[in-house]
């Protein structure tokens, strides 16, 4: 990544540098050099992907359309070199990954990384013709109205700011496909994303463990599992229809026979069966009433060989013990008696303070949301109705880039609200309306993108002649992965 110095000199003048005046130098040389960085990582159609991005960033209101960004005054080019650049262009994911590792992240008071892991559902129903979708759980409006709806699942990775905002800081994204375990890949996705992290300085021996907090749709335990030789902590959630076992009490001297394989068990459901908790903290909030939160130490779950252990390696499997935190809240909001939340923490001998700072961590999961609803119904994630995954991912990766964009110019926009808008306070812009005066920010920052070329639209397909080349349609739901090898020698042979 370049250097601040090489940042600002890219500027037109020197004279430029007043556009940061009143503000940070650093956060305005960071999202210079953050440009322009970005652009060496676009390797090919460079500057209609660029130009694209850019009119992402500067658009008026939401995006609706894809086509409509081409009218944008940042994007040059005409609408056939905006589809062309999703098609054919391509991006260096690995240069941009470690520029995204290597930004400033958020960290808690003690200097501890936080990062959250969740799934979001780019849904597809009508297209046949799309490969490699998967049905989405997708929830209603009503309780129980869940419903499972075909399209693309992306893997989110971001650092999550401490106290109450709608701010992350993304660092990586994978699509899930049909045949892929979505643990396995969530598994290495958070191994490498801490590998960029370590290698960017983010994280050095000493510092306290990275957390990463997950919701109820992951195992957990089994997440622990694949990620206990890494410096981390797992915290989430777990169905309330749990149960899970203390260890086994010692064998008494002189008895012979076999060991117990577990001790007592504790089910989240039956209060008989839960003992005394070791730790037990109560904390007065603003909008939950009285929090209550008890913890109990050691609790492991009882693995069978079938679904996810069935390849273990042959022998006894694997006893994974955590704390398991209760908590419970006075009222929420719309619900006055609300169901208390179980979480399982990979680490034993939990303090008062650890369960303090594990169950708000929890809370700041949920910021993730607001970033899913900003790339949805703002920055248009899945707006467009492309028809190959690897334009979605381009798409998706653009809307990150922008998102990182907006995040560095917190600190440098204006707070152009509306006259009925309350005014924001210091330092407490929202994306929205940072992403509202990013044009004014746009002129003065680096511009890579080239010119446009003058050119002429092609002949097109001659009047009155029809496609007949129909597109193949592709089935939905798990599928084996397929043997790219053997496709190709059979290409080859015919």
């Amino acid at each position: 990544m370049c250097s601040v110095t090489e940042a600002l000199d890219q500027h037109e003048g020197r004279s430029d540098e007043s556009a940061a005046a009143g503000c940070p130098r650093d956060a305005f040389a960071e999202l210079s050099c953050f440009r322009t960085e970005f652009y060496a990582c676009l390797t090919q159609r460079p500057d209609a992907l660029f130009e694209l991005s850019d009119a992402l960033l500067c658009a008026d209101g939401a995006v609706r359309t894809l086509v409509e960004l081409s009218l944008a005054p940042e994007h040059q080019r005409g609408h056939g070199a905006l589809y062309g650049g999703l098609n054919r262009g391509h991006l260096d994911l690995s240069r941009l990954r470690r520029a995204l590792a290597g930004l400033p992240l958020p960290r808690t008071a003690e200097g501890r990384l936080v990062l959250a892991v969740d799934v979001s559902n780019w849904l597809r129903p009508d297209a046949n013709i799309s490969p490699d979708r998967l049905f989405c759980h997708t929830y209603g409006r009503g309780r129980g109205s869940a419903q499972m709806i075909p399209g693309w699942p992306y893997s989110f990775v971001a650092a999550l700011e401490p106290g109450r905002t709608s701010w992350t800081a993304m660092l990586d994204v994978a699509r899930l496909c049909p045949w892929d375990d979505a643990i396995a890949v969530t598994a290495a996705q958070v191994r490498d994303v801490f590998q960029r992290l370590y290698v960017a300085g983010q994280w050095q021996i000493g510092d306290p463990p990275v957390l990463v907090v997950v919701d109820a749709g992951y195992d957990v335990t089994r997440l622990a599992f694949l990620l206990a030789d890494l410096p981390v902590e797992l915290l989430g959630r777990m169905r309330s229809d749990r149960v899970l076992y203390f260890p086994p009490p010692p064998q008494p001297a002189g008895k012979r026979g076999r060991k117990p394989m577990r001790g007592a068990e504790f089910a989240f459901e039956g209060a008989a069966t839960q003992p005394v908790p070791s730790v037990t903290t109560v904390t007065d909030t603003t909008h939950y009433g009285k929090a209550v939160a008890t913890a109990w130490d050691r609790l492991h779950p009882l693995l069978v060989r079938r679904s996810a252990w069935a390849d273990h390696p042959e022998g006894q499997l694997p006893v994974i013990e955590g704390t398991v935190i209760r908590l419970q809240v006075d009222h929420l909001r719309g619900d006055r008696s609300p169901r208390p939340v179980w979480l399982w923490w990979s680490a034993t001998a939990a303090t008062a303070g650890d369960v303090d700072r594990l169950w708000q961590a929890f809370l700041r999961r949920f910021d993730l949301e607001h970033t899913f609803r900003m790339f949805k119904q703002t920055l248009g994630w899945t707006a467009p109705k492309l028809r190959e995954p690897a334009a979605a991912d381009r798409w998706t990766w653009l809307v990150i880039a922008a998102h990182t964009q907006l995040r560095l110019a917190r600190p440098l926009a204006e707070d152009l609200r509306k006259p009925w808008e309350r005014p924001a306070r210091q330092g407490r812009l929202t994306p929205a309306r940072v992403r509202r005066g990013f044009r004014r920010l746009h002129g003065k920052t680096p511009q890579p993108a080239g010119a446009p070329k003058l050119t002429t639209a092609g002949p097109g397909r001659p009047t009155g002649m029809k496609n007949k080349h129909r597109a193949r349609e592709h089935p939905v739901g798990k599928q084996d992965k397929p043997n790219l090898a053997a496709a190709t020698r059979s290409s080859k042979a015919a």
